[in-house]
């Protein structure tokens, strides 16, 4: 085969690519331990909640009015759970596509007690698209989300004015936008699409970043990262129209 088609095949599978629609994760099945196993036996059924292409009703889902938070990419789980734990007067729902890390989370929700938060294995845009209500959140969070470091890779990040639109819809009057990362040049291109964004304004009028919100509980990962002198940064945007 010689260069030149090559280079004609690479350009091809560019183009087929570029029109296929990017999903903010892709789903990862891994393997479970027998914990997480066990865990996703007896708890999916109590704080599972599929997907299907309805809208939610979250009164319903827990059995009560409360202020709604939604976490994007909960990892494994230990600060959502903790954030439900001390929060006990609001509801958490979390979306993970990492099945393992869906069912250390059902583990620790399990093993703390907790009634306030349900949990999903899917897409989240097609969550966002199909089953959240108008105005139904008072918080999203997206903490540590995929860098996708290399510049041509950086069209991937979840952080678009679509999604952030979307984002958007989703809170209620006043509801906050939450993201953190450790990647200072993804802190900056957040910065760049929330100060474009329409119906949003910057929550702190000291300059452009948070400092951690007391609510953020510090991973283990944050810690290490602070011990090695990296930094973090967190954007909290409140939608005003």
């Amino acid at each position: 085969m010689t260069d030149e088609h090559q280079s004609e095949q690479a350009d091809q599978t560019e183009n087929e690519l570029r029109k296929r629609k990017i999903r903010s994760f892709v789903r990862r099945e891994g393997r479970l331990t027998k914990g997480q196993e066990k865990a996703m036996a007896e708890q999916w059924p109590v704080m599972g909640i599929e997907y299907s292409a309805q809208l939610l009703d979250l009164d319903a889902v827990f059995g009560r009015s409360a202020p709604r938070v939604l976490e994007i990419g909960f990892g494994m789980g230990a600060s959502l759970v903790e954030m439900a734990r001390v929060a006990p007067e609001q509801d958490f729902i979390g979306i993970e596509v990492h099945t393992p890390g869906v069912g250390a989370c059902l583990m620790g929700a399990a093993e703390a007690g907790l009634s306030n938060l349900r949990v999903m294995c899917h897409d989240a845009v097609e969550v966002f698209e199909q089953m959240l209500p108008e105005q139904s959140l008072d918080r999203v969070q997206l903490f540590f989300p995929d860098p996708w470091h290399k510049t041509r890779h950086h069209k991937r990040r979840i952080v678009q004015p679509a999604f952030v639109e979307m984002v958007r819809s989703k809170l209620k009057i006043g509801g906050e936008f939450h993201m953190a990362t450790d990647w200072e040049n993804y802190a900056e291109h957040m910065l760049e699409v929330m100060n474009a964004a329409p119906g949003y304004a910057n929550a702190t009028v000291e300059g452009d970043y948070m400092p951690r919100p007391d609510y953020r509980p510090l991973t283990k990962f944050e810690q290490r990262g602070h011990r090695l002198g990296h930094g973090v940064w967190d954007l909290i945007f409140t939608r005003t129209a």
